[in-house]
């Protein structure tokens, strides 16, 4: 017999999900309608004239080698940070699932990190990084390397790859460990028993029965690299040096605050949106297909 839940007045199921469509509706629909509505038109910088030129704005990205570059240095960084936060999360979930004595507080030190502002992670990287007063660049020299990520794009590359990456580590280990304690330690008991070790039990057991977390994971690690390090790049890099960290979102502020192109600031608002929303279609509809449940 089917149990379906009933509620004692019509209006109440609309009123109890009436928060969440303000929410929704607030800062999700109306600005995306307004970027949308924006990126058709041309404005002066102080809003006093407006000319619509339909998709005049678009083109114009798509044939300036600027934006064509922070296309591919995003690619870059999102496939980077993923693939580097999700390695070190199961590779942490793994060790910390074997820990007997002192578990609880291992897992907990794992967890902080989650509660670090992206900002504020910067900072700290900033710092340990510093090319003049901090501790790791200090030690890198005494070694013989001469680290200045504000001079150097590939070392201003590593650095925010690996500031994203470390807040968004204890996110990752968190689905992962709950992963881990739901596969049946009958399963696991068994195929020691045959004689499998660690690494066999790990590939063969474990990590398939965590491709659906893993596939969760990695929409939302994409999402996270698209949107979420705004604060991580301001901090440490602002794009530079010469833009080889200036990735989609940052583009956006940089055209839209500070050189006051409205216009050309909301088309690539809805670009973005499109590469994110098609990503994730493609996500669920194809590579799901070889997710194992």
């Amino acid at each position: 017999m089917e149990k379906r839940v009933v509620f004692g007045h019509p209006v109440l199921p609309y009123l109890l999900v009436a928060p969440q469509i303000a929410v929704t509706l607030i800062f999700f629909i109306w600005p995306a309608s307004q970027a949308l509505f924006q990126s058709v038109l041309r404005q002066d910088p102080f809003g006093l004239r407006t000319e619509f030129i339909w998709f005049e704005n678009f083109i114009e990205l798509f044939t300036t080698p600027a934006y064509m570059d922070s296309i591919k240095v995003t690619v870059v960084f999102s496939f980077s940070v993923a693939i580097l936060a999700l390695t070190v999360a199961l590779y942490l979930a793994v060790q910390a699932d074997r820990v007997i004595r002192g578990g609880m507080a291992y897992k907990t030190l794992l967890i902080w990190p989650y509660a670090v502002a992206p900002a504020v992670a910067a900072v700290l990287w900033l710092f340990m990084f510093s090319p003049t007063l901090g501790i790791i660049t200090y030690t890198l020299e005494v070694l013989g390397y001469d680290w200045n990520h504000k001079l150097n794009g590939t070392e201003a590359m590593m650095l925010v790859v690996v500031a994203s990456s470390w807040r968004q580590i204890s996110y990752n280990f968190l689905f992962f460990l709950a992963g881990m304690f739901a596969i049946p330690k009958s399963l696991i008991e068994a195929s020691a028993i045959d004689g499998a070790g660690p690494a066999k039990r790990f590939w063969t057991i474990v990590f398939p029965l965590l491709m659906p977390t893993t596939f969760f994971l990695l929409v939302m690690n994409m999402i996270y690299a698209f949107f979420d390090t705004f604060g991580v790049i301001h901090m440490i890099s602002e794009g530079g040096p010469a833009g080889a960290t200036m990735i989609m979102v940052y583009k956006v502020y940089e055209d839209g605050f500070r050189a006051l192109d409205l216009g050309g600031s909301s088309a690539q608002s809805v670009v973005l949106m499109a590469i994110v929303i098609a990503l994730t279609v493609v996500q669920f509809r194809y590579i799901e297909r070889k997710v194992e449940y």
